[in-house]
């Protein structure tokens, strides 16, 4: 998650020091960028840098120039908020700029936000209404959501994760035994947010709850299946889903699978080729996904529809859908032998 109003800490190095000490009052980021006419970084140049500046007798009618730090340690977009913090702890720093292929600055870091994070306006989805008829017995008197790992529900380890991340407003699609859920959230007060109910009287499918639910939405917003354990930062999934410019993302994960017996490559009945048991890498849908309200407009009230189908109907029309590539530690806990690694690991 990058600063919110990073944006405004752009500067051009041909302004006056007092311009850029104006800067840092008005965003309040202790930081400015300093960039080309077309967004590049040039360097940095922190509130500790201009105290010095001042200190050694610059006047605040000068340039900039020579008060910029030039080579100032960059991440790319991609880059997760661990391994960002491990770089900043390192390094002794408290900004940490974002940047593309080109060097364009596309974000900003910041020490304080990263470990407290502020309060996200999105709506988290989760959809909670499934049977779980491949957890049975686990899942006759028992929500999946609701199945205890670590000696609390899966469903309390998403919301208490994604609060964590500044998500306070909550949306549960419920049909299977939706009062176990009701009556143990309620309202979502006992974990300070905000928890509100959808009823699917018939299952619809991921997408297809989505589409009734357009009156409890505001922007774009996070959708995560409720049986999905993981340590995907969705605040992160959010931004790369804003910065990219997309109608819908999907959180993908690379799996690989070796083939049992060596592989021969043929044409014909000629042999082209061997390969001794090779590896197929693809990737596969995670269950979680960020969504603009304008993607909803593509689901058809009180139709079946799963998540796949509403990407395909957006390919369709012309609307760009992009992956968010993970690598964090990931669970579907679909089967009993799922559910038992999800235990064995916590």
């Amino acid at each position: 998650m990058t600063s919110r109003n990073w944006e405004e800490s752009l500067i051009s190095e041909n302004v006056s020091l007092q311009d850029a000490i104006r800067n840092l009052e008005k965003t309040g980021l202790q930081i400015c960028l300093v960039v080309d006419p077309n967004k590049v970084l040039v360097g940095t140049l922190t509130d500790g840098d201009i105290r010095r500046g001042l200190l050694a007798g610059s006047e605040l009618r000068q340039s900039i120039s020579k008060l910029v730090q030039h080579d100032p340690l960059v991440v790319p977009p991609q880059m997760g908020r661990d391994m960002v913090l491990e770089l900043m702890r390192a390094n002794g720093i408290r900004h940490l700029p974002v940047v593309d292929s080109s060097r364009k600055v596309v974000g900003l870091h910041i020490l304080d936000e990263l470990i407290s994070p502020s309060i996200r306006e999105a709506v988290m989805v989760v959809m909670a209404g499934g049977r779980g008829t491949r957890l049975r017995p686990h899942t006759d008197n028992c929500p999946k959501p609701m199945l205890p790992v670590a000696g609390k529900p899966i469903l309390e380890h998403i919301v208490e994760r994604a609060r964590d991340e500044g998500f306070r407003r909550f949306v549960f699609a419920v049909h299977y035994l939706a009062e176990h859920i009701q009556a143990y959230f309620e309202d979502g007060g006992k974990w300070e947010v905000e928890v509100d109910y959808l009823k699917e009287e018939v299952p619809l499918g991921t997408a297809g709850a989505i589409g009734l639910m357009v009156d409890k939405l505001s922007g774009p917003f996070v959708v995560t299946n409720g049986d999905v354990l993981t340590d995907i930062r969705y605040g992160d999934l959010l931004d790369f889903h804003k910065r990219n410019a997309a109608l819908a993302t999907m959180a993908v994960r690379l799996h690989e699978w070796q083939h049992p017996y060596g592989v021969v490559r043929t044409d014909g009945i000629d042999i082209l080729g061997f390969e001794e048991k090779p590896v197929s890498r693809t990737h596969i849908n995670a269950g979680v996904y960020a969504l603009d309200l304008k993607a909803v407009e593509h689901i058809e009230t009180g139709k079946y529809c799963d998540m796949p189908d509403l990407f395909s109907r957006l390919q369709t029309v012309g609307e760009r859908t992009i992956v968010y590539p993970m690598h964090e530690p990931w669970l579907d806990i679909g089967r009993p032998s799922d559910y038992n690694v999800a235990n064995r690991r916590s």
